[in-house]
C-alpha cells in the first residue's frame, strides 16, 4: 500500500511539473516586474470600479525563486512568508492578465492593476481591461480557470506591458 501511495504521489508531482508554464517576466528580469507579491495582501483594496493602490516595489537583493522566475521582496519577512507558501502569494495564471486568460489569451499584466479575490492575486493588462474584468469578476475567473489548462503549457508572453514603464521599480 505504501508503494502504491508513493507511486501515485510521484506521478502527481511529475505531472504538475510537466505542465507548469513559464512565469511572465518583463525587461526587469523579475516576476511581476519586481514588485513584492506578498505586500499586495497587506494593501487596502479599493472598491470595484476605482483604482487600486500602487504595488510595493521589491528589493533586488531580497529574492526567491519560484516557477522558473525570480521574485523580489521589499522585506526579508515578506520573502520568508513567500517561501513558506509561494503558491499562496504568486499571481494567478503565472502573472499573465486574468481577463486575457478568460478570453483565451496569454498576455502580460501590469503589476499596478491588481485585485485579490478569495485570497488569490489577479493582475490585468490595462485600465480598460480592468473595467471589463470588474463587470463580472466571478464569471471571468471561472472562464479563466477553464481556459488555463490549455494555455499554461504554452510559452510565456514576450509582449511588453502597454502603458507601463518597468524602469527600475526595484530598490
Amino acid at each position: 500500500m505504501k508503494t502504491l501511495f508513493a507511486s501515485v504521489a510521484a506521478i502527481a508531482a511529475s505531472a504538475t511539473f510537466a505542465f507548469a508554464g513559464d512565469q511572465y517576466i518583463d525587461g526587469t528580469g523579475f516576476a511581476v516586474s519586481g514588485y513584492d507579491v506578498v505586500a499586495y495582501f497587506g494593501l487596502e483594496q479599493s472598491p470595484v470600479g476605482t483604482a487600486q493602490l500602487e504595488a510595493v516595489p521589491g528589493n533586488q537583493n531580497i529574492t526567491a525563486e519560484y516557477n522558473g522566475a525570480t521574485f523580489a521582496f521589499s522585506t526579508e519577512a515578506n520573502r520568508d512568508l513567500f517561501l513558506e507558501e509561494p503558491a499562496k502569494y504568486a499571481p494567478q495564471f503565472d502573472g499573465h492578465c486574468a481577463y486575457g486568460v478568460s478570453k483565451g489569451g496569454k498576455v502580460p499584466a501590469n503589476p499596478n492593476l491588481w485585485r485579490i479575490v478569495d485570497g488569490k492575486l489577479y493582475l490585468n493588462i490595462t485600465k480598460n481591461v480592468v473595467g471589463f474584468w470588474e463587470e463580472d469578476i466571478p464569471q471571468n475567473i471561472s472562464l479563466a480557470d477553464g481556459n488555463w489548462s490549455g494555455l499554461e503549457p504554452k510559452e510565456a508572453s514576450t509582449r511588453a506591458i502597454p502603458s507601463f514603464s518597468s524602469a527600475a521599480p526595484l530598490k
